[in-house]
């Protein structure tokens, strides 16, 4: 069975999509009318704009969105058995599986890249990478913060845990995972806490945004971020997707589900090959490939 992924935030490069708008007229027409939808021209800063232009949010997200989705409609025979997206990738999967349309899809990143540029400047906060630490340990040091919010964020893969916090909570919390026995604890260059409490005022306002938009019935189950089962129902998607952005991200368990339900090839549908990486270590056995 063949599962299609769909990467988040961070992999943007100067440049993405770019050959993909030049050659394919329909991908063209896509990009020219999210530039529409969206009110500026992303593909002006997508193509030609410096790394740093690419890396704010309002940015990133959507640039990462178009260029995952349009390489999915482009793609001949693009019948996946079973989709997942990290992150943000979680709304391009549910535009691939049919769930969201093009258009109600990119309106929604866009909120949600608002929504969460504004939590970022409403609590300054930041995450960390913990590199060769045990699930377990790096959650057992989490729970020992009580004063600052420091949590688990994204489950990437065995030995990569990315956590998300306050300021001083995760610098603190990079100190214990060290004398803990991490290989690394590294300060990612965010603008905050990602999939922590510290996003509520996102996931308020991407609720109402969620909830006043039409979601239909997917042409193949999702594996979501917050559950990392295979879900149809529409109400169900819903509420995990809502749920995301407080939420962490169960990568690992969520690709091993996959895996469990019959998935043997992976195919990574956007920029970059993080997934493929990741999927890899989670199970060296899967085919993994990009589009």
């Amino acid at each position: 069975m063949k599962a299609f992924v769909f990467p988040g935030q961070g992999a943007q490069f100067p440049g993405m999509g770019k050959a993909l708008y030049e050659e394919n007229p329909q991908a063209k027409e896509l990009f020219e009318r999210a530039n529409e939808i969206l009110g500026f021209r992303i593909t002006d800063i997508m193509f030609e704009g410096t790394a740093e232009e690419l890396k704010q949010t309002n940015v990133t997200q959507p640039a990462v969105f178009l260029h995952s989705v349009i390489l999915a409609k482009t793609t001949p025979d693009f019948s996946p058995d079973m989709v997942a997206g990290h992150s943000l990738g979680e709304l391009s999967a549910l535009v691939a599986n049919g769930t969201l349309a093009f258009e109600d899809g990119l309106k929604l990143v866009y909120q949600r890249a608002l929504a969460m540029q504004e939590a970022c400047e409403i609590n300054p906060s930041t995450m960390a990478a913990i590199l060769g630490l045990a699930d377990e340990k790096v959650e057992e040091i989490c729970a020992t913060f009580t004063q600052d919010v420091v949590v688990p964020a994204n489950y990437n893969c065995p030995g990569q845990l990315v956590i998300s916090g306050s300021n001083k909570g995760i610098e603190l919390a990079c100190e214990k995972m060290k004398e803990a026995g991490a290989k690394r604890a590294l300060p990612l260059p965010v603008g905050g806490a990602f999939h922590s409490p510290l996003m509520e005022p996102a996931r308020e306002k991407l609720q109402t945004a969620i909830e006043a938009t039409t979601f239909h019935t997917p042409s193949c189950p999702i594996y979501q971020n917050v559950s990392t089962t295979a879900v149809t129902d529409v109400a169900e998607i819903k509420a995990n997707l809502i749920a995301q952005l407080t939420a962490p991200v169960k990568w690992t368990q969520s690709v091993q589900n996959m895996v469990a339900d019959g998935a043997t090839e992976f195919v990574e549908c956007g920029p970059g090959k993080v997934l493929q990486g990741l999927v890899k270590k989670i199970h060296p056995e899967a085919e993994v490939s990009g589009v």
